[in-house]
């Protein structure tokens, strides 16, 4: 069995960081006359497109200049200088030191958890749409993973290409034996994260695909907002939704696969 996680939001809390960074950057290059909020970033999201924050970043800008009567194309962005602010804010302005949002981002696994599914035959890696660096500060500097199965942002097409998605099980296949059948959960908190499985689906048939939605914390606070958020990951692939990621215990795991593959 394999289990592949997305980071942001499956790994740690981005709410506070790479969403605030967001919401800085928006709000930056919109002369502080708009912020977006928790709702509006989700909503854009939930388009499935928008994976890359950057240019999720640019596309609110864009929306709500075209809400105020300014059609994008006469207002074109420095997309690299929307970059280097957006990182300033993230990573901090300490090219040595990273004192930035990413500093402050709660852990949503433990490496123990990761211990007890290798001890289970259960193989595991990381697909994710960060920054090579960003995901391995949280992986290596934070978890303590010694040279973990990774596949980011300059790895890969962005999601819900599943091309990481395959080269991540590509890397897991150089330490384990796999049958081409072997059943892979991918877990993920956005649309795009359960796209992606369902088009791996459509070019590797011969293989169980699984996705695990997983509600990222910013949702779990009102019931409405998280059904809501649950309902979409549903519609976009998802198998199950759970509310952390340690909830796919290697029983919980193999009871799922049992199911999905007599089914």
């Amino acid at each position: 069995m394999i289990l592949i996680f997305d980071i942001d939001g499956v790994v740690r809390d981005v709410s506070r960081s790479y969403r605030r960074a967001i919401a800085d950057t928006v709000e930056h290059y919109t002369q502080t006359a708009y912020r977006p909020t928790m709702a509006d970033i989700d909503t854009l999201k939930s388009e499935g497109i928008w994976n890359n924050d950057w240019e999720a970043s640019q596309e609110l800008i864009h929306r709500y200049g075209e809400s105020q009567g300014q059609p994008r194309e006469h207002h074109p962005i420095d997309y690299p200088q929307l970059i280097k602010f957006f990182q300033s804010r993230y990573f901090g302005t300490n090219p040595e030191t990273w004192d930035g949002y990413i500093t402050t981002e709660p852990l949503l696994l433990s490496l123990d958890y990761l211990h007890t599914l290798s001890d289970n035959n259960i193989a595991w890696g990381f697909f994710s749409g960060a920054t090579r660096g960003s995901a391995e500060y949280v992986l290596v500097h934070r978890l303590g993973i010694e040279n973990p199965v990774i596949v980011a942002m300059e790895d890969a097409p962005s999601k819900p290409d599943p091309t990481g998605l395959f080269a991540t099980i590509e890397q897991l296949e150089q330490q384990h034996q796999f049958a081409d059948n072997t059943p892979v959960f991918y877990a993920g908190d956005t649309v795009a994260d359960m796209y992606t499985i369902t088009k791996a689906q459509e070019k590797q048939p011969q293989r169980p695909w699984i996705g695990v939605g997983v509600l990222p914390p910013h949702v779990q606070g009102e019931t409405e907002r998280s059904e809501a958020y649950s309902s979409k990951l549903e519609d976009a692939g998802a198998s199950l939704v759970v509310k952390q990621i340690t909830e796919l215990t290697p029983e919980v795991l193999r009871g799922f696969q049992s199911y999905m593959t007599s089914g």
